[in-house]
């Protein structure tokens, strides 16, 4: 598979540090009033993360914090906020009194650990992915076992991904983000049969895309199998005409 083709699939998962619009908080506020005006500047500071004005998202999420500091969700949007305006040692210092205020909150545990990933910290990010797959009130902890397997490719620890990935499926057999990343994962290790079988399961629950296709294309390539290669890029042709991957194969043939 084309490098290019296997970090998309491999990275994808990385948007699950996405701006919640509900706040969560770490114990009630001495104020209504002051805690309603806390609320209205994150909801204000996260409309402005989404709509790419970071300078005032800044600005509102601060204040926000400063009339409740224990407002973690506020503090992780700050702490992405932060990414987005390349002031690193600022997003940290976030991120890390997010997990302070909340240590339980696994939306902030998934957050932090995928922003210590991008950053080459994988044991550190490890180690938070593992804190919030425990939490016990995480009823989708097959997303965080996801994102620790990617981030295992990325170390890497392919034996460490496999076993995430596997406890992800253990938990939902379907879910289509596992599913595939063991295909991805099976084909960088050049287990084909493998890559076939995982790809065929997500394709049986989940609605492709053009780049899962594609990497069907690819597997069958190595396989052998023409005819399952033109089924796939035939069916690139048909539903994703104007993507990359179609561009891909009219150039090739």
């Amino acid at each position: 598979m084309s490098e290019k083709v296997l970090a998309g699939l491999a990275l994808c998962l990385f948007m699950m540090g996405c701006v919640t619009t509900t706040t969560t908080t770490g114990g009630a506020r001495p104020d209504a009033d002051v805690g309603d005006a806390a609320d209205l500047n994150y909801q204000l500071g996260a409309r402005y993360y989404r709509n790419g004005n970071y300078d005032l998202a800044r600005d509102r999420l601060e204040y926000a914090i400063e009339l409740d500091p224990k407002n973690a969700v506020a503090h992780y949007t700050l702490a992405l906020t932060y990414e987005k305006l390349e002031n690193l040692r600022l997003a940290t210092e976030s991120y890390e009194q997010a997990v302070r205020v909340a240590p339980n909150d696994y939306n902030v545990l998934n957050a932090y650990a995928i922003f210590l990933c991008n950053r080459g910290e994988f044991d550190s990010a490890q180690k938070y992915f593992d804190r919030g797959i425990k939490v016990q009130e995480n009823d989708s902890a097959e997303v965080m076992m996801t994102n620790a397997g990617v981030c295992m490719v990325q170390k890497p620890d392919r034996a460490e991904a496999e076993e995430y990935f596997r406890q992800a499926l253990q938990r939902k057999p379907n879910y289509g983000e596992a599913l595939i990343q063991m295909s991805v994962l099976k084909y960088s290790s050049e287990d084909y049969l493998g890559a076939r079988a995982f790809l065929q399961r997500y394709l049986s629950a989940n609605a492709p895309s053009a780049a899962v296709l594609y990497l069907g294309v690819q597997i069958e390539e190595v396989l052998g199998d023409k005819r399952a290669r033109t089924d796939y890029s035939n069916q690139i042709l048909r539903e994703f005409p104007k993507s990359p991957e179609a561009r891909r194969i009219l150039e090739t043939g």
